[in-house]
């Protein structure tokens, strides 16, 4: 077989301080180490960085509101748009140096770093920059107002695009913000950070405080912040949606999903197999919105699983920075931990478990990629979300069936339907209890369109001009 040459990306871009401190008022503090971040490829640690306590959460969040008070949110929209288009061209100009650093610290492909994450930052900057001085002709009211300061926690699974899905609205909209970046990667925030002073960013506007979930909780619980905005598991925003309830906080959760792909038997299969693949390898599974359940009519279901199979054997999975890598590092232990205790729930359970022949490094946290035949609603692996590279696959014979196994889920995020009639399409879709629904595509975002789900996959919308009514009072 045809087999590339290794295409490493060059580490020597990237400039990693040995430890971080906290980002408050403009400044950055001096780093007093606490937690390790690691490159989940090699386990080498890569930085200190600083655990904030409830000292530091106090500082950031009233440098946030003595930025609110006083510049942000006094200042003309289109003033404030100056600033967004400026933070979105200097991470164009810094793109290389951003992908390269993701990849590092979340383990994932540099392909998709370079390709994917960071071009959709800049493009939620830009977009959002655009709103900034049209704000009353949003919807939202003749005379919107922005709510105060937003304390934003942001999952490991995209960090700096998470990260632009929440600052981007809330800086257009007028709000300052604290934000927490996950444990495991924090140095894009960081980097994210210097941008900020890069383009002169009124001291205040952004904070950023790292930290483990207690650093969320006391920021989440902080009484001088107005709005929370969480992505991440389920379980964190039930406990989320709790603490704040009774209070005067607006809050918006965007929460796991056990997104199905239904794949008809008009599909063209070519097409939905690189779907599938897209939909459920693509960052190591690591995506809430993940193809997580393929649901495939039976007609096909043979043929489809054969030309999958075939695909599978040629992803390639490995060093994360080489530019062939189609499947990287598991971005932490804890996780790997996690996929294997599900995918071993399906062994015992009955399902058939492939992987292709896969030669995983031996240091670092790697999982092959993997499907499981044979699969019933009933089983672990149907109902809870792995976020891995782990395919469940279930048949089904009429459409009906089909959207009955599709909603029969506690999730609600996302879905994807293959067919070449666009009518079945559009009457599927219209009955799948789904945020999003993709069409003869998978995984497609654009800072345009409106993202989030229903059910135990959190309230609220991010993206396009439905992204703007959460950072608004109106």
């Amino acid at each position: 077989m045809f087999e590339y040459a290794p295409a490493p990306e060059s580490r020597a871009i990237v400039d990693i301080r040995s430890s971080y401190g906290l980002f408050i008022d403009g400044q950055f503090t001096e780093g007093t180490g606490g937690r390790k971040t690691v490159n989940p490829a090699t386990e080498e640690v890569l930085a200190e960085v600083t655990e904030a306590g409830e000292t530091d959460v106090d500082a950031a969040v009233a440098a946030a509101r003595r930025a609110y008070d006083e510049v942000w949110e006094p200042m003309r929209g289109a003033e404030r748009a100056k600033y967004l288009y400026r933070i979105a061209r200097i991470v164009q100009e810094r793109a290389r140096e951003l992908a390269v650093l993701e990849t590092l610290d979340n383990g994932k492909p540099i392909r998709e770093s370079r390709d994917v994450d960071v071009p959709l930052v800049a493009a939620h900057f830009f977009y959002y920059a655009g709103w900034a001085d049209k704000l009353r002709h949003a919807g939202f009211g003749p005379q919107p107002r922005p709510i105060g300061v937003a304390g934003q926690v942001i999952p490991w699974n995209f960090p700096l695009l998470m990260l632009a899905w929440k600052i981007a609205p809330a800086l257009a909209c007028g709000n300052t913000v604290v934000l927490k970046p996950a444990e495991t990667t924090p140095l894009t925030a960081l980097a994210f950070a210097e941008i900020c002073q890069q383009a002169d960013l009124p001291p205040g506007v952004v904070n950023i405080v790292t930290g483990g979930g207690d650093t969320g909780r006391l920021l989440v619980e902080h009484p001088d912040v107005d709005k929370v905005a969480f992505t991440g598991s389920t379980e964190v925003g039930r406990q989320i949606a709790k603490s704040v309830a009774g209070t005067r906080k607006r809050v918006t959760l965007e929460l796991g999903g056990k997104a199905a792909n239904i794949v008809f038997d008009d599909a063209p299969i070519d097409q939905a197999v690189e779907g599938i693949v897209n939909g459920i390898f693509f960052n190591q599974g690591h995506v809430c919105c993940a193809g997580s359940r393929l649901l495939v009519q039976e007609s096909v279901a043979e043929e489809l699983l054969d030309s999958l199979k075939r695909r599978m054997a040629r992803l390639r999975v490995g060093d994360p920075l080489d530019k062939n890598t189609d499947i990287g590092a598991i971005n932490s232990a804890a996780q790997l931990d996690r996929i294997r205790e599900l995918s071993a729930a399906g062994d015992e359970e009955g399902a058939q478990r492939w992987s292709p022949p896969c030669e995983l490094p031996e240091r670092g946290f790697w999982f092959a990629p993997t499907i499981f035949t044979g699969v019933t609603q009933a089983h672990r692996i149907a109902r809870e979300e792995i976020f891995g590279p782990v395919l469940s696959v279930l048949t089904f014979r009429t459409p009906a069936e089909a959207v009955e196994k599709a909603n029969n889920t506690p999730y609600g995020l996302s879905a994807g339907v293959w067919s070449e009639k666009g009518s079945r399409i559009l009457r599927i879709a219209d009955q799948l209890r789904a945020g999003v629904v993709w069409a003869n595509t998978f995984n497609k975002f654009d800072p345009t369109a409106p993202f989030g789900g229903y059910k135990e996959s959190g309230y609220g919308r991010e993206g396009g001009r439905q992204g703007l009514e959460a950072y608004l009072a109106h």
